[in-house]
């Protein structure tokens, strides 16, 4: 029998090493998984929602620095999915979407659930490649993960109609095309070395591209704590990327999330030299743009990311090098620390104990339910080394980048861009990306009913993350902005909720259901968390509204 596409397809997708794939199942790509179920070494994770199997593909490509794949059917199945388009897009995280289309006799015609992709996701994606002949098939697929992988990494939608799967085809595989890997100029390190040399209180930043980096090559953010260490250098994380350096080290230099704290901000802001190192410098990190300011910022700026489009682009830096940042930091390494490096220790120890007295694990009790401080503080002692976090949208995480001191070793999954939803799937992409190591979701009770229906995921391939809701009944963020902008006024009739019970919720699926009502609750409920081996855990927390985030209480 001669070679369908469906086949092609299939072993063009284990040609570039894909192993999970997460869908929802669509009549109109039916050819491609009954081809996927001849390959043994693809494993189809079938989700309850296009959403949800958005965020997990999103998921596997952070964690492994290689697009993450989902497939969709058309119409209502890939504007479900366009959530997770939406954060690859803005969180430069490579992924694949696979879209089942109409007939290519229909097309035109607006048969059942048909759309112009090209014109749909031509906001949200790097590339839409509409596969109109079977010849197309295994190029369009190679040139996806190409595109979605390079540069800047993003996500890659490959269009393909229902009739095309199963028409034959001669074409052998197209082979994974090699990776253009970006280097700075020795120009521009010699420049960037005499400015890291002359400043007296430098900062470095660290995002996205150095995450990327760290998952090709081990030893990235153990050379960038080198750095950091003999050139004297405060290392800060940036939003949503905490765990690309020891929150412990004496040369950590504070979180920059959105809102941080004004004792750290404005200590910040003394800087006279800013290196965003792999950071894209949003509206997040810059703190709406205030520092740096936009277009000209207030103090030297060294943007190093591994794209010439985006340096440049929204801020004028000093020095743009497009680059990898663990090239940049290994050549820094090469050529020695400066002589005079130890003279910034009083401005790397300032910095440190800002942020030292930020984390502290104290909190005032509430009347209205559980301080969430008081749960999360629990969780850090119960955390491995190489657990992975996961945390939805919501002024709940607050709580999380005050309290938990991450380190190198773990792994912190999100949406960057802000997403509610995020939190269950990406933890249950964790679990079944690496088995036998924890998986905690942070979320807040309006996230919990977006795509918490995947712990039924969770449940039937395995996984057994800890899902932890903070249940404050509203939606926290949109009270607190609400009554920032409009004090006075009455809120909650547009954020208020009426959730039920999680723990039954989850024992509804098959997972352990615990409940946290008061602080004395606390500790044991979250050690009987940790304890159970064999399914997903949810813990539902009474939490305070009051408590509106770590930093801020409602009066």
């Amino acid at each position: 029998m001669a070679r369908t596409v469906a086949r092609l397809l299939a072993e063009s997708l284990e040609a570039h090493d894909i192993d999970l794939i997460y869908c929802v199942p669509g009549e109109s790509y039916l050819g491609l998984t009954d081809a996927l179920s001849d390959m043994n070494t693809i494993r189809l994770i079938v989700c309850r929602h296009e959403g949800g199997a958005a965020f997990m593909a999103v998921a596997d490509g952070r964690m492994r620095g290689r697009a993450g794949v989902c497939v969709v059917s058309r119409g209502p199945g890939l504007s479900n999915a366009m959530v997770g388009l939406h954060t690859a897009f803005h969180d430069a995280t490579p992924m694949v979407l696979l879209v089942g289309q109409v007939e290519r006799r229909d097309i035109g015609r607006m048969a059942l659930q048909e759309q112009n992709y090209s014109r749909l996701l031509s906001d949200v994606t790097k590339a839409v490649i509409e596969v109109g002949e079977p010849e197309m098939a295994s190029e369009a697929l190679a040139r996806a993960f190409h595109l979605a992988e390079s540069g800047t990494p993003g996500p890659v939608a490959v269009i393909l109609p229902e009739d095309l799967f199963n028409e034959p085809v001669a074409l052998p595989v197209d082979a994974p095309r090699p990776r253009a890997r970006s280097g700075p100029v020795a120009e521009d390190l010699d420049r960037l070395a005499a400015m890291l040399d002359a400043a007296e209180r430098p900062l470095v930043w660290v995002g996205g591209a150095m995450a990327n980096a760290a998952l090709h090559d081990p030893a990235a953010l153990a050379d960038l704590r080198t750095l950091a260490e003999q050139w004297m250098l405060p290392v800060s994380p940036t939003h949503r990327r905490p765990h690309l350096f020891d929150s412990t080290h004496p040369n950590y230099g504070g979180y920059l999330g959105i809102r941080i704290p004004a004792p750290q901000i404005v200590e910040m802001k003394r800087a006279d030299l800013l290196v965003c190192l792999g950071e894209r410098l949003t509206d997040s990190v810059s703190q709406s743009y205030s520092f740096p300011t936009a277009p000209q910022p207030q103090l030297k700026l060294v943007h190093v990311w591994p794209d010439a489009d985006e340096v440049g682009r929204v801020f004028r830096p000093d020095l743009g090098i497009a680059a990898d940042p663990h090239a940049v930091v290994r050549a820094l390494l090469a050529r020695g620390a400066p002589a005079g490096a130890a003279r910034r220790q009083g401005w790397v120890a300032g910095l440190h104990a800002i942020h030292s007295g930020l984390m502290a694990p104290s909190w005032e009790p509430t009347t209205d339910g559980v301080n969430f401080a008081a749960v999360v503080c629990e969780v850090a002692r119960h955390l491995a080394p190489d657990a992975a976090i996961t945390s939805d949208a919501g002024n709940f995480s607050s709580f999380v980048h005050r309290y938990l001191p991450f380190g190198p070793g773990q792994v912190f999954l999100s949406s960057v861009v802000g997403a509610m939803g995020a939190a269950v799937p990406m933890a249950v992409a964790a679990g079944l990306r690496r088995p036998g190591r924890q998986a905690v979701a942070f979320l807040g009770d309006g996230g919990a009913l977006m795509t918490g229906n995947e712990l039924a995921t969770a449940r039937l391939f395995g996984a057994t993350p800890i899902v932890i809701i903070s249940d404050n009944r509203t939606y926290g963020t949109i009270s607190m902005h609400h009554v920032m902008r409009y004090p006075g006024r009455p809120y909650e009739a547009a954020t208020r909720l009426q959730n039920p019970d999680f723990a039954l919720w989850a024992q509804s699926f098959g997972a352990e259901g615990l409940t946290i009502r008061s602080e004395a609750d606390v500790a044991p409920v979250i050690a009987r968390a940790f304890a159970v081996p064999d399914r997903p855990v949810v813990v539902h927390v009474h939490s305070s509204a009051e408590q509106m985030s770590a930093w801020r209480r409602r009066s």
